[in-house]
């Protein structure tokens, strides 16, 4: 890491200390990007995610359903529980922004979606892959994700091969940028 890395490698909604790296999706998310979309109305809440190193590991089994997850630290408030359910219920569309957010979602939804409305906190260790039916979220905002890890998989998951392979082959012929400084996808 160089000092610019110190500065460059923050996200705009880093408060808490814990993580050992940046939930890089939302690198690309600046100030000025989260008010234009406050100002036409999408609701934006918030969690506290301790993203580990394991995020980056490539999958090394043949069979997916092999693969152990590492658990990420997550706390999310019953504010933020209460946003979701008002979104469902009104059906509109909860938006994660990154995978990190997603497995958390998706690895607390019962206690989400269903019960007294409450803080929750614990260790997400979901593997989500093809065939996985995410229960809270609608649509993600996410990098271009390297080959063989966890998060293309989760992303191929929620958005199918189908439409994910053209829209890699396109990234690959523009040159976008992959991984964590990389360029954003939003799948609805």
């Amino acid at each position: 890491a160089t000092e610019a890395d110190v500065e460059r490698y923050q996200t705009i909604f880093a408060r808490e200390h814990g993580s050992v790296a940046a939930p890089t999706a939302s690198l690309n998310m600046t100030a000025e990007t989260l008010a234009a979309l406050q100002a036409k109305g999408i609701v934006v809440t918030y969690a506290t995610l301790h993203v580990g190193l394991g995020t980056f590991l490539p999958i090394r089994v043949d069979d997916l359903t092999d693969h152990k997850m590492h658990k990420e630290y997550f706390e999310v408030p019953a504010t933020t529980i209460q946003a979701i359910r008002e979104a469902k219920a009104g059906g509109h569309r909860v938006v994660a922004l990154g995978t990190t957010v997603t497995r958390t979602l998706e690895y607390a939804h019962e206690q989400i979606l269903a019960g007294p409305i409450v803080g929750i906190s614990g260790e997400a260790d979901i593997f989500m892959y093809p065939g996985y039916e995410f229960k809270t979220i609608d649509g993600l905002l996410t990098n271009f994700h390297m080959p063989e890890s966890t998060v293309l998989m989760l992303t191929a998951a929620f958005a199918g091969w189908d439409k994910l392979r053209p829209a890699y082959k396109h990234a690959v012929a523009q040159e976008y940028r992959f991984f964590s400084y990389g360029d954003s996808m939003l799948i609805l």
